[in-house]
């Protein structure tokens, strides 16, 4: 029998929603501890009144403010986590593991971890049979990556009945150094997320299975280009199948009166305000 939904668990992540002027959303993301409590520009909020309710509720500021509760998705957490370098954004994201095909039980190679973003998403996308094996050159991205990837796996095994799957491997490494460390493995797809991925072609495609998918996350087309002379100039076993720019819009659709009074639609682009995690 299904046991139900599970109530918010002190040591879990909780994510509040406020309506502001002209239908912006402001989000909240805080842990939830016994003694804390989560400040809004419209009052606070005691996490013990969190604590034990179910997600989904709407409750209210000392002030009268009216918060929605519940948990983060994987998307509003990457967004709201602690970051250092830029992460990849989640509509990118998407679009890369629906390039690469990755499936659950696939091993992955990631080039840098970055804040942990990318990581995170190919986490779930293999599953617990799977494997993701995420390269930093950094110490203090690679550290970060950890944190992030750890406080979102402990709060997700809090709110849920099921672990989230243990198999990411942090690597603090220069990736153009580690072919020693690939030989014995057999890669289904590869993500370079990094300032030259043109040095790390050549150690990674060894180990890409035949057939396997390389996605490359860069920020102009300039890098684009870059990257595509070094393949050609090197001779490197790879074929460009796509270059894609992901664009995302936001809509709001409200019912409005017109001139005549008679009621119609408004139909506007709305954006969402996301702020940073409360300490």
């Amino acid at each position: 029998a299904d046991p139900g939904p599970v109530p918010f668990r002190a040591g879990e992540l909780a994510l509040a929603e406020m309506r502001r002027k002209h239908n912006a959303t402001l989000k909240l993301l805080c842990r939830l501890a016994a003694g804390a409590v989560l400040c809004s520009p419209r009052g606070v909020l005691p996490h013990r009144d969190i604590i034990g309710q179910l997600p989904g509720q709407v409750l209210c500021t000392a002030a009268g403010a009216r918060l929605l509760l519940r948990r983060p998705s994987l998307e509003e957490y990457v967004l709201l986590m602690p970051r250092g370098p830029t992460i990849a954004y989640p509509k990118d994201v998407s679009a890369m593991l629906m390039l690469m095909d990755i499936h659950p039980g696939d091993t992955v190679l990631e080039t840098g971890s970055g804040s942990g973003a990318m990581s995170l998403f190919l986490s779930r996308a293999v599953g617990p049979k799977g494997r993701v094996i995420s390269y930093e050159i950094r110490d203090d991205h690679h550290n970060l990556a950890k944190k992030n990837y750890r406080h979102w796996c402990t709060a997700w095994e809090i709110g849920h009945r099921d672990e989230w799957p243990d198999n990411v491997d942090f690597i603090l490494k220069d990736i153009s150094t580690a072919a020693a460390d690939l030989k014995s493995v057999t890669l289904d797809a590869v993500v370079l997320d990094m300032l030259n991925p043109q040095s790390a072609l050549p150690v990674v495609h060894p180990s890409l299975k035949q057939g396997g998918v390389c996605a490359v996350y860069l920020a102009n087309i300039t890098q684009v280009i870059d990257l595509l002379d070094r393949i050609r100039t090197c001779k490197l076993p790879f074929l460009c199948e796509r270059i894609v720019e992901v664009t995302h819009r936001n809509w709001l659709v409200l019912p409005a009166k017109s001139k005549n009074w008679k009621s119609s639609q408004v139909v506007e682009e709305t954006q969402e305000n996301i702020e940073p995690p409360q300490k």
